[in-house]
C-alpha cells in the first residue's frame, strides 16, 4: 500500500541543509528520509509524553525549565491584566 506523498518546499538556514545533507549522505538516506523519520518520531513521543516532555526533548525548552510552572506565570500575565 503507497503511502500518499505532497511536495513541501522549506526555507532553512544554510549550515542547516548542509548539515542534513551530510548527514544523509553519511547515513545511507535521503534528505526526505532524514525530515520523514525525525517527524514519525515526534508523532510518537507527542502521543505518549505529555507537551512539555516533547518540548524538552526536542530542544525547544531547557531542560532545568521548569515547564509547567512556566506555563502558569504566563497564563498569569495572560490572563490576569
Amino acid at each position: 500500500m503507497a503511502v500518499e506523498t505532497s511536495k513541501l518546499t522549506i526555507r532553512l538556514p544554510v549550515e542547516d541543509v548542509v548539515f542534513v545533507k551530510r548527514y544523509a549522505k553519511a547515513n545511507g538516506l535521503s534528505v526526505t528520509e532524514v525530515i520523514d523519520r525525525y517527524l514519525r518520531r515526534i508523532r510518537l513521543l507527542d502521543s505518549k509524553a505529555p507537551p512539555a516532555a516533547l518540548d524538552e526533548i526536542t530542544g525547544l525548552l531547557s531542560a532545568d525549565m521548569d515547564a509547567d510552572a512556566e506555563m502558569r506565570e504566563r497564563r498569569s500575565i495572560k490572563y490576569d491584566k
